[in-house]
């Protein structure tokens, strides 16, 4: 593919226009990053499946756990999903662009993981001494746990029972994705917007 002349149009408006096929015809990354910028889903889902396992693999060797590596994947597609319009076919492939965003995201989430931990420490080191009421405990949780279900109530079919297996059920996105017979892409957009859902309904920031 011939260098985009930025005098005459961007980058990735130049990739637009360009016929951009690898062998046989098949869509190179840059030719599928120009079209989830136009929001498809299909290109979408076979850049997934061409990439996600080096994100997950980078993810893994930063994170270690492997359901915080999942969960860093998981963002670093949404992020794609959502800003696939930035991607400079000038400055790098679309496989640097990408292995860039997952780098950045397993180490912001190391970094949240950790200050999590650090106010955990503190907060059981500052309430260590402190008797609580065991009736005014288990009330609300109670109370806590019908709000949840309530909300529960809001969600659609589709995302009630995707966050139910995930989160009540223990299983990963990929085992609920083949339990439920829908691509992974679909079951991770499901869980999200489910979740927003829930925080809304439940007053969560």
């Amino acid at each position: 593919m011939d260098t985009p002349r930025a005098h005459r149009v961007s980058p990735i408006a130049a990739a637009q226009q360009e016929s951009v096929t690898g062998a046989g015809g098949n869509p190179t990354l840059t030719d599928l990053l120009v079209r989830v910028a136009r929001q498809d889903r299909s290109a979408f889902e076979l850049f997934y499946e061409q990439t996600s396992r080096r994100v997950y693999g980078l993810a893994r060797r930063v994170l270690i756990d492997p359901d915080l590596s999942e969960d860093a994947t998981q963002e670093v597609y949404l992020q794609v999903w959502n800003t696939a319009e930035r991607f400079n076919p000038a400055l790098g492939s679309p496989m640097a662009w990408l292995m860039t965003l997952a780098h950045r995201r397993a180490v912001d989430k190391v970094r949240s993981e950790q200050s999590a931990t650090d106010r955990e420490a503190r907060y059981g080191a500052a309430t260590q001494s402190i008797d609580h009421d065991d009736v005014v405990d288990t009330v609300t949780q109670r109370l806590e746990a019908q709000s949840v279900v309530d909300c529960l109530g809001t969600l659609t079919e589709t995302q009630r029972e995707s966050v139910r297996m995930a989160y009540y059920g223990g299983f990963t996105y990929r085992e609920v994705a083949e339990k439920l017979g829908v691509a992974v892409p679909t079951i991770k957009s499901r869980i999200r917007d489910g979740l927003i859902r829930l925080k809304t309904c439940l007053g969560v920031s």
